[in-house]
């Protein structure tokens, strides 16, 4: 008896293993094209880090730099499950998204698809009132929406237009990320784990609509106080995520901030929550700790599963 259900169980895990491997990439977006960061060799990282998991098939589109093919850009958003932004036009004002590409990018997640906000990305198009809601905050003026701080007791604190400070960052230094609300991204991860290198931003600004904060940590080098790293935003039927991690400044090469096992496990988690609502990405047996940060050497570049 006992063999047979030795037997049954093992045939059951060899399904499992089977559909598992036969299960079907998910197609993901990446949109680039002008930034104030290497936003080149974070397209090129982001990419090549999510299709190492196997999970995703990656396509990128470029904006045109020319106003004229610019007004002409047309990306086929629906063909995506999830779209991971990394264009930023902080100091290059005149440097927009067409209009009809604004639309359709809301429509898209309004009506039910994933928006990957990729650090500086929330920096970009103070005069589209619905990329603010989308991102929920983002770096912006003092004047500008409401700014989120976490206090001593995990009490979140909104900060009105014209208090506090613009939202602004100080060296960057390894963060201890501090969970704040459990959710399926980060559900089996320690209560606290450290990341590399990591630019945190303090006074993040914004519309502050729908927002859940899911991680925070403390601010050692500029402002000694808590503030949201993580946090994701119901916009209509679609699921944003935005996050001050993936820091790649120009003249960085595989920067320490990359190679961090945290930060790859969560960008694989996250894509795979925004595209399909679930997270399955295990994670490793190394994932960092309080303690001390975990990452790739700097010539385990990610490879593409095959």
């Amino acid at each position: 008896m006992y063999k047979k259900i030795i037997l049954s169980l093992v045939c059951s895990l060899f399904l499992i293993a089977a559909f598992a491997q036969k299960k079907k990439p998910v197609s993901i977006l990446i949109i680039d094209g002008f930034s104030n960061h290497d936003w080149q060799q974070t397209t090129v990282l982001t990419k090549a880090i999510l299709e190492e998991s196997g999970l995703f098939t990656v396509d990128v589109t470029t904006i045109p730099a020319d106003s004229i093919e610019r007004q002409q850009w047309k990306p086929s958003f629906e063909k995506y499950s999830a779209i991971i932004q990394n264009s930023n036009n902080i100091f290059q004002w005149h440097l927009k998204w067409p209009r009809h590409a604004e639309q359709q990018l809301e429509n898209f997640v309004k009506k039910g698809g994933g928006l990957y906000i990729l650090h500086s990305a929330n920096n970009a198009f103070t005069h589209w009132a619905e990329y603010d809601k989308m991102i929920g905050l983002g770096w912006r003026p003092k004047t500008t929406g409401y700014a989120l701080e976490i206090d001593s007791n995990k009490n979140i604190i909104r900060i009105p237009p014209g208090e506090g400070a613009a939202t602004g960052h100080g060296n960057r230094f390894d963060a201890v990320i501090k969970k704040y609300t459990n959710h399926a991204i980060n559900n089996d991860y320690p209560t606290q784990w450290k990341t590399a290198n990591m630019e945190v931003y303090n006074y993040p600004r914004g519309a502050a609509e729908n927002v859940t904060v899911l991680s925070y940590t403390y601010d050692s080098t500029a402002t000694h106080r808590y503030w949201p790293v993580e946090w994701v935003v119901n916009y209509g039927k679609g699921r944003v995520y935005n996050s001050s991690m993936g820091h790649l400044w120009k003249g960085d090469v595989y920067p320490e901030a990359y190679r961090c096992i945290g930060f790859q496990t969560t960008l694989i988690r996250v894509t795979e929550w925004l595209a399909t609502g679930k997270v399955t990405y295990p994670l490793p047996s190394n994932f960092p700790g309080a303690e001390q940060v975990s990452m790739r050497d700097k010539t385990d570049f990610p490879k593409k599963k095959e």
